[in-house]
């Protein structure tokens, strides 16, 4: 999942981590020149001092050889300064010298992370991230590391990756856990499910529905899109496999009066769990903002979830915006995140629309839905622990 853009951010990680690096290599060699002395001068030891030899006064021819001198004992030999203890005393300094710099800070500035930034930008563009949120994680990174002081020792990898994690959690929000809110909130929840058609709609209900049940709460699928053809059969044959009961009518019958019995038999049977299928498609934004009001005013839903592609990259991000300003949604549930290398979508939609995403589809089966956690997509991105 986004193994794109995935590759392509730790290019960048790397690219931010030169210049950082580059920076404070710089700041060292800066401090350590000046402090470093010239070698000390070689240690001598005492000088000795030997009798002065008394001046030999030239002898006559002597008849035999005169007896030789006792040797003298020789004077005893300056003490040597050995190479290794100067080099130990002269690293020690250099030693300290470092520890001190290591102990001071870089400031980050501009210039720095200029044209990592610049090609940052240039990566999130090319994987569908819509401009304004690009744009935001730009800026958020600029915000955090330039005029940020940042000790000389301190990990690169450590510095960039948390700027970059911190940019990236702020345009993805919160998320929402469908879990919680169902604790949180009266039985039976209600949950609309919309979007446009061949997107996966569908059978995103009924991985939803599928979901909740494995999680302990009973479920029942009002069958709403009753204009296009075969939707009912479709959504029936889900229910039948998931063993969920479907409230249906005749294909061309009132959407929303399937949607209010479906509530009524929630209600009537305890179900915690209505799961509303809703058309995809009118013919223009007027019907369509006319059905989906009408429903709204019959049905009350807790949840309006709107159902895009991953794949469709920077359109899925226009389309929920403009269905968003129509009609109105709560949380977004993209299918096909298995197939998206770029990760443009799961990005940009949250931060564009101001509303978190539900569910991610990674698969065909019933069980390949991922609940949506901004931590985990971030360090599925960064490839860290999160």
């Amino acid at each position: 999942m986004f193994e794109g853009l995935k590759n392509k951010l730790q290019n960048i990680k790397e690219k931010f981590g030169h210049s950082i690096q580059d920076a404070a290599g710089e700041a060292v060699r800066e401090e350590v020149r000046p402090e470093i002395p010239a070698p000390a001068p070689a240690e001598v030891g005492e000088p000795v001092f030997e009798p002065e030899k008394p001046a030999v006064e030239p002898l006559p021819e002597p008849l035999a050889p005169a007896p030789e001198p006792a040797p003298r004992a020789p004077a005893p030999a300056a003490p040597e300064v050995r190479p290794a203890e100067e080099r130990k005393r002269f690293g020690g300094l250099v030693s300290r010298v470092k520890t001190l710099v290591l102990e001071r800070e870089l400031v980050i500035s501009e210039k720095d992370i200029e044209e990592p930034l610049f090609e940052l930008e240039m990566v999130l563009l090319e994987n569908d991230v819509a401009l304004e949120v690009t744009d935001a994680i730009i800026g958020y990174m600029r915000e955090d590391l330039v005029g940020s002081h940042r000790k000389i020792g301190t990990s690169v990898d450590e510095i960039v990756m948390s700027a970059l994690r911190g940019a990236l959690l702020k345009v993805l929000g919160e998320g929402l856990d469908l879990l919680e809110y169902i604790k949180a909130h009266d039985r039976p929840v209600k949950i609309l499910i919309t979007g446009v058609n061949g997107t996966g709609k569908t059978t995103s209900i009924a991985k939803i529905a599928h979901y909740l049940k494995a999680n302990g709460h009973s479920v029942v699928i009002g069958a709403g899109d009753t204009f296009r053809a075969g939707a009912i059969d479709q959504i029936a044959e889900h229910g039948r496999r998931l063993d969920i009961k479907v409230i249906k009518h005749q294909e061309g019958s009132d959407p929303a009066a399937v949607l209010y019995d479906s509530v009524e038999y929630a209600r009537g049977h305890g179900i915690d769990v209505v799961l509303a299928d809703t058309a995809g498609r009118f013919h223009n934004r007027k019907n369509l903002m006319n059905q989906l009001e009408k429903i709204r005013r019959v049905m009350k839903p807790d949840l309006v979830v709107y159902v895009d592609e991953a794949v469709a990259g920077n359109d899925a991000v226009v389309r929920a915006k403009d269905f968003n300003d129509l009609v109105g949604t709560d949380a977004v549930m993209l299918t096909k995140a298995d197939m998206d290398s770029r990760g443009g979508a799961a990005i940009s939609i949250a931060q564009t629309i101001g509303k978190p995403i539900l569910f991610l589809g990674t698969g065909q089966a019933y069980s390949d839905i991922v609940p949506f956690r901004p931590e985990a997509v971030v360090g599925e991105l960064l490839g860290a622990e999160e």
